[in-house]
């Protein structure tokens, strides 16, 4: 009798503190929001195939971060991104840039309403680019952004080749002027939004744009050449602003010796380079660079723990800006790494595009092995785990104040818990194709 008494009286305490016996959960729709006006802490997902009837709509699923649930509301884009994929948050978090590869255009999400809207009555609810885009920023003043079209066209008899950095007018949705820089793709815009640096075509250059001279008598452009550049793809600014730490592609990108050029932003002089073996993505945290990128080589994959049957392999390397060396490495999934996240616990989630996915079924003595793009390094022992999930990484989302990080791989979306690496128990399951996925408050 005592024991069933505690039984009952533990049951009811957890009930308490679980979302299952909360009044936000959904008993007729388990894995769903009673009520959405009680979500505090949102997350988008981009899907542009969610069932509508004998057919798929375009959409942003909404849901609760704090609480892992689905949202029975949705955010209909419609028209304006029949494709929804990348998203880009506003600063200061009101609204929501979301991307369609399909038309190129860019709908502006209202994060409050939850709809399609502008930040000024009246205006456009979305801008067509000319070309498609995978690099946008918005500045700290939320009224302009910038978005990186390397086909774009420019003037016709300027001689010119294609690529624009199209400034947009976040207040109308409008592009208020282009910025030729030949085959301009990715954007590193300074924390104050006083500099935006432009990694385009070229193999030994990249261009420093002043934002406050757009528009005026005065080239915004520097156009910054130097040996030290070898197919440059990104850079992070420190956090004063001062310098940009640029990531040579290399041999990987057709080039010869992948590194870190450290650029002076205010002489726009390249002083030393940090040899590493791959760089097409890095993240700064204090006087620690993170970088990763695919080494170059016939079999790179060597130093993987534990073994794995891939041949081609990535490498994270952690860079100590201090004494400007490579303090540690970690073999990772192979592929374009074109995302990095921090999650709690120091956990650094990597995830990269076009990689070698291997599914190969467990059989008697044989374990098997599952990976694909995405990779865990563990920045505390400076080791690297691929977890058991094939597909391409297309958005990775840490929850703020919570062990647990949301990512989109291959279609879906999947929830990570940081003190293990592992996939939690509670997962949202998304109907249809979950792309990007963005936490907006």
């Amino acid at each position: 009798m005592k024991q069933a008494v505690f039984s009952v009286l533990a049951l009811a305490a957890a009930c308490g503190m679980m979302v299952s016996c909360g009044s936000n959960y959904n008993p007729t729709t388990p894995g769903t929001v009673t009520n959405p006006a009680t979500i505090k802490a949102h997350v988008f997902v981009s899907n542009p195939l969610f069932p509508n009837g004998n057919s798929t709509a375009p959409v942003l699923n909404v849901v609760d971060a704090q609480l892992d649930l689905l949202s029975p509301s949705v955010v209909n884009v419609g028209a304006t991104s029949p494709n929804p994929g990348m998203m880009v948050l506003f600063p200061n978090k009101r609204f929501t840039l979301v991307y369609s590869p399909t038309k190129n255009t860019l709908s502006v999400i209202n994060n409050t309403t939850q709809s399609v809207g502008a930040a000024t009555s009246g205006s456009n609810t979305s801008i067509t680019l000319p070309g498609f885009t995978e690099s946008i920023a918005i500045a700290p003043d939320n009224a302009t952004g910038f978005a990186a079209v390397p086909t774009a066209p420019v003037t016709p008899g300027t001689g010119q080749p294609p690529g624009l950095v199209e400034v947009l007018n976040l207040s109308n949705n409008s592009i208020s002027s282009g910025v030729p820089v030949p085959g301009a793709q990715y954007l590193a815009q300074s924390h104050n939004g006083n500099r935006i640096l432009v990694l385009g075509s070229r193999a030994d250059t990249v261009t420093m744009i002043a934002p406050s001279a757009i528009g005026t008598s005065t080239d915004p452009r520097t156009d910054i050449q130097s040996p030290m550049f070898d197919h440059p793809v990104w850079a992070i600014f420190s956090s004063d602003d001062s310098t940009a730490y640029v990531l040579n592609c290399g041999p990987e990108c057709g080039g010869t010796t992948a590194s870190v050029a450290v650029l002076d932003v205010n002489s726009n002089l390249v002083g030393a380079t940090i040899p590493v073996d791959s760089a097409t993505i890095g993240l700064l945290s204090n006087s620690t660079l993170y970088v990763a990128g695919t080494k170059p080589g016939a079999d790179t994959c060597a130093a993987s723990t534990p073994p794995t049957l891939a041949t081609a392999c990535g490498e994270v390397s952690v860079v100590d800006l201090t004494s400007m060396v490579v303090t540690a490495t970690a073999t990772i999934s192979d592929g374009y790494h074109n995302h990095m996240e921090m999650g709690a616990n120091g956990q650094l989630f990597i995830g990269a595009r076009t990689c070698t996915n291997i599914k190969v079924p467990a059989s008697g003595s044989n374990p098997g092995e599952v990976r694909g793009c995405l990779s865990i390094f563990n920045t505390a022992k400076s080791s690297a785990i691929v977890p058991p999930a094939i597909g391409e990484v297309t958005g990775i989302q840490p929850i703020n104040r919570r062990s647990v990080v949301y990512v989109a791989q291959n279609g879906q979306l999947t929830i990570y818990d940081t003190t293990t690496d592992k996939l939690q128990t509670t997962q949202v399951d998304i109907i249809g194709q979950a792309v990007d996925v963005k936490q907006v408050d």
